[in-house]
């Protein structure tokens, strides 16, 4: 890369943008990229007929994780797709009676983007704050539904700071107004337990590359009774129930499902790992320099997700420092604008330390080692940059930045 010098490849701090490939989940792929290619829609021979075997089996793969049945999973090219399906097309089906969309100010893009389109297109939608802690406020909710509500969407993980929303508390309410209730749970499939009745779920979106599946294909859970309908945002051969047309791609179908299993039989396990390791993360740091923050909720958080600012330290010039670890400051969606994380803006997170935030991501394969080895970099990098920064230097002699009058020149 120009104008880059690294040692070898950076370690990967950074699961929420993407997992790398369980080789297990490779073995099982591999058969239909070579000799099992077959339509899994032809119907007349032997080629179809397996691929056809090997989709419904993956399809109950993943129903199993969510507690569904497989005739509820649609499969789709992924959570973006998942989401524009859910919010578009509900709205679009039930467009004569329900105007009105309610969702949180912290969503992922495509979810709050999907919004923007419906109101150009004349509908209503109303974008909840969040408290500090990046948890919606419930009243506030139940205050917002209207008679004309068609779609309460709340994400169940968020992507950048990882604090779990409260779902079954939620899904009671919408279940009270008897409104359907979305959830984007790309971030959450494999590593909270799900349960789309306890919950109350209506629909749901999940993707592969977040739980160590392929990339390219992801499924839209839709609730089988009471019926939810959606308005289909792609048409043709009638695939999926008519909701997803186009040949469903059996090896990346098969691989979604086969991760899907392994977190089923593995979540535990990695739970525990992956909240030690985070853990010895954040000790790690903390032991060693001040002005540490977490953003979001401590407590109801996914452990491999530490979204931390550092205080008195230019966000983009600790990123460049830190070349040998992939980590992020944001959603991989949004990370080249150089504006602040809107996601940390709603929580009230000031400019200075939004711009400062570093989101570390750690999954199933990730090391003490690595972890380590963050730990010394990060720590490195952030006394170098506090050590040029004179603003730190005023906080060391007791100074309050806050009340300094800064001249205009």
């Amino acid at each position: 890369m120009k104008g880059v010098k690294i040692s070898g490849r950076p370690l990967y701090l950074d699961m929420q943008a993407t997992s790398p490939i369980d080789p297990r989940v490779l073995d099982a792929m591999l058969p239909y990229h070579i000799s099992r290619f077959g339509n899994p829609h032809s119907r007349t021979h032997l080629y179809g007929w397996e691929s056809d075997q090997a989709v419904e089996e993956a399809r109950a793969q993943v129903a199993t994780l969510v507690k569904a049945s497989p005739k509820e999973i649609i499969f789709t090219s992924g959570a973006t797709e998942s989401n524009n399906i859910s919010v578009k097309g509900v709205l679009h089906f039930y467009r004569d009676k329900k105007r009105h969309v309610i969702t949180t100010q912290t969503e992922h893009k495509c979810v709050l983007d999907s919004c923007r389109h419906l109101q150009q297109e004349g509908f209503d939608v109303t974008y909840l704050p969040v408290e500090s802690d990046g948890l919606a406020d419930l009243e506030k909710l139940r205050a917002a539904i209207r008679p004309d509500t068609g779609l309460v969407s709340v994400m169940m993980v968020n992507n950048e700071i990882g604090v779990i929303q409260p779902m079954e508390e939620i899904g009671k309410i919408c279940k009270e107004f008897n409104v359907p209730f979305h959830t984007d749970a790309a971030q959450a499939l494999g590593k909270i337990p799900i349960d789309v009745e306890k919950m109350n779920i209506s629909l749901m979106s999940l993707s592969g590359h977040k739980i160590y599946g392929p990339k390219g294909v992801g499924a839209l859970y839709i609730r089988r009774r009471p019926r939810i309908r959606v308005e289909p945002q792609m048409n043709g051969g009638g695939q999926e129930r008519g909701i997803r047309s186009g040949t469903v791609p059996t090896p990346l179908v098969v691989g979604f499902g086969a991760a899907c299993e392994l977190a089923m039989k593995e979540m535990e396990y990695d739970d525990q790992r992956i909240k030690a390791l985070q853990e010895r993360l954040l000790n790690g740091i903390r032991s060693k320099i001040d002005g540490v923050v977490i953003n979001g909720s401590v407590e109801r958080r996914y452990a491999g997700n530490l979204n931390l600012s550092f205080a008195y330290v230019e966000g983009e010039s600790l990123l460049m420092g830190l070349k040998e670890v992939a980590v992020s400051s944001g959603s991989a969606c949004t990370s080249a604008s150089l504006e602040p994380s809107y996601v940390l803006r709603a929580l009230g997170v000031e400019e200075d330390m939004a711009h400062t935030s570093i989101r570390y991501g750690i999954g199933r394969f990730t090391t003490e080692q690595e972890v380590d080895r963050a730990v010394d970099l990060t720590v490195k990098q952030v006394e170098k940059l506090r050590e040029m920064s004179p603003l730190y230097e005023m906080v060391k002699e007791g100074i309050d930045i806050k009340s300094i009058q800064w001249a205009q020149h």
